[in-house]
């Protein structure tokens, strides 16, 4: 069914993919929700790996606030992939 032409391209394309996941683990991104009150901060597979608030803030609204602020930083995470795999499947893939 596959050609070796395309099992290899297959191939090529898996172990990029996994060179980006790994590049992607090293990437920081930060969503800040009330001017830095609240911070987020992912990886660039949207991995939360740091979450940091100020002391003074209630409890529901602390709540909406770090959902804004992950919400933030898990949407840059998103493009970043998004950006570095279409990057990755580039001359691999036709038309990419």
């Amino acid at each position: 069914m596959f050609g070796k032409g395309m099992m290899k391209k297959l191939e090529q394309m898996q172990q990029q993919v996994e060179e980006t996941k790994s590049r992607l683990d090293n990437v920081k991104l930060i969503g800040e929700a009330m001017e830095g009150k609240v911070r987020v901060e992912v990886n660039g597979n949207g991995v939360i790996t740091d979450i940091t608030a100020k002391d003074d803030l209630p409890k529901e609204e602390l709540i909406d606030l770090i959902m804004v602020a992950a919400n933030r930083a898990l949407d840059q995470a998103n493009r970043t992939k998004e950006m570095e795999m279409a990057q990755s499947a580039k001359g691999i893939i036709p038309g990419m």
